[in-house]
């Protein structure tokens, strides 16, 4: 089993809606104007963050998250045929680790 990070659209850049935390913090980014801009503020991310497993790197269009409604945040299982399995309400309060459990668990069973 593998999990990844998805870096999608950034939602607290300082061109856009700051929040205090951010500032307190100093991730203080603005919207990215290319895609390797965009990768640079994701490592920077996942850094910070301790994010120890692979992150990959929505387009600078934002196609996964278009495409998933990934935004804020959100969990998703993809079964080992592709297919979602699961996929959480938005985050992090709408993060039901139980729920993910037993979705784990279902796509583990022979």
């Amino acid at each position: 089993m593998e999990f990844y990070l998805v870096y999608i659209q950034e939602a607290h850049a300082s061109d856009g809606w700051q929040t205090e935390a951010n500032e307190k913090e100093k991730v203080i980014y603005d919207y990215p104007k290319n895609y390797d801009q965009r990768v640079s503020v994701a490592e920077t991310c996942s850094t910070k963050l301790g994010i120890e497993f692979p992150a990959l790197v929505d387009t600078i269009d934002n196609k996964a998250e278009v495409a998933y409604t990934a935004w804020p945040d959100r969990l998703y299982l993809i079964d080992s045929s592709g297919q979602v399995a699961f996929k959480s309400e938005a985050g992090p309060f709408g993060f039901k680790t139980d729920l993910l459990s037993k979705a784990l668990e279902s796509i583990s069973k022979p």
